[in-house]
């Protein structure tokens, strides 16, 4: 006879292996560049119960929750022994992110956490905290994680809100043990920085985001890009912005590459964020634009307005109104998996193709940056439809 104890264990992991088992299906009536699929991929509830719930009858009788967790957001994403991993932004309800590894075996639905959070080493200087991993398999044989690091900002001690970033640097070789790296050393704050998989002219290639402040770009904002000689001691001595932010558009306020770009036989994909300001707060957007297969800092092609934002359900969460992304998966038959949070809550997922992605981007009219310039836009595209009868 079981104790109304493991009574409500038992129901407390048959409920669990329910949602880890619900199989996902594709929306309807997408945009065709893209389907998104019905439920999130990973939410708090997909964290395991071992990390959640002290199993041990007589110090929690009440089977409650010791460790809450608040989120799963962020994840850098990498193919791994054939199966589709994240590397996941884990937020507890104390606010503290850390990095954990869920793995599916068809990138959709069942994605299964490993035993233990990644314990990552910390820099010379700790910090507070650490999050938004983008994780590149690079042609020097290591798998990168390039993350945010922040850090109170002591010279604001009155100010218990006043943050710095830097862009940590670790690298594995099993996505198990880190060897974390110095921080990437520049001029300005960094909360975004990828690093390209191959090297380019010998180095290692960075896509960056300066900022003058922790929030605000200040005189600093846009996509840049720079070389590095050493990623064991990285620094920034030259960086330009390559994708430069424009007045009233979705990256009026500020923009920063998603993943490391995708390599196709038409050029580089890349998945962007943009910001801008509205009276409800920052809305977060996905964009995306090509870039020379054989200089990737060159911008051949960006398709204008947004790639994909919050619908429905996506739009409610901590932080409302947000889309983003730094992790997809290009698989070898051209499908491509397309991993995002919303509101800063849970992780989804989107399908397309290179090819559809290409024609997207290639194909798509750019922002002109007018009304007047967007209307003739409109109407050349009815004036085609008219002529096609």
């Amino acid at each position: 006879m079981m104790s109304d104890y493991q009574k409500k264990l038992s129901a407390l992991r048959v409920r669990h292996e329910e949602l880890l088992s619900r199989k996902n299906e594709p929306k309807e009536w997408g945009n065709g560049i893209y389907e998104k699929w019905k439920n999130p991929v990973l939410t708090a509830e997909h964290t395991p119960l071992e990390w959640r719930y002290d199993f041990n009858e007589q110090d929690n009788p009440y089977l409650m929750q010791r460790i809450m967790m608040n989120a799963t957001l962020n994840s850098g994403a990498i193919k791994w022994n054939g199966k589709y991993v994240l590397i996941v932004r884990v937020e507890g309800a104390d606010r503290k992110s850390f990095f954990a590894v869920a793995e599916s075996p068809n990138g959709v639905d069942n994605f299964r956490f490993w035993e233990e959070p990644i314990t990552m080493p910390d820099d010379v200087i700790p910090a507070t905290n650490i999050y938004d991993m983008r994780i590149t398999a690079h042609e020097d044989g290591w798998i990168y994680g390039v993350f945010c690091a922040e850090r109170h900002d002591d010279s604001q001690p009155g100010n218990l809100s006043a943050a710095t970033a830097t862009a940590g640097i670790a690298r594995t070789k099993d996505l198990k043990t880190w060897e974390r790296l110095p921080d990437l050393k520049t001029k300005s704050q960094q909360r975004n920085v990828v690093l390209h998989p191959e090297f380019v002219d010998g180095k290692y290639a960075l896509y960056t985001r300066p900022q003058d402040g922790f929030i605000d770009t200040g005189s600093g904002g846009g996509i840049g890009w720079a070389l590095v000689d050493d990623i064991t001691n990285a620094e920034v001595k030259d960086e330009r912005i390559i994708n430069p932010r424009h007045y009233h558009t979705i990256t009026e306020v500020k923009n920063g590459e998603g993943p490391h770009p995708i390599k196709t036989h038409k050029g580089w994909l890349h998945l962007a964020h943009g910001v801008r300001a509205t009276a409800d707060g920052l809305r977060y957007v996905l964009y995306m634009y090509m870039t020379a297969l054989e200089d990737p800092k060159k911008v051949i092609a960006q398709p204008g307005g947004y790639f994909l934002v919050p619908e429905g359900d996506e739009y409610l969460g901590d932080v409302m109104n947000v889309a983003f992304a730094n992790g997809w998966i290009a698989d070898a038959d051209g499908k491509v998996f397309i991993y995002y949070a919303s509101a800063d809550t849970r992780m989804h997922v989107a399908t397309s193709t290179i090819d559809r992605l290409i024609d997207y981007c290639m194909n798509t009219p750019e922002d002109r940056l007018t009304t007047a310039a967007s209307v003739e836009t409109i109407k050349k595209l009815i004036h085609k439809n008219k002529k096609n009868g």
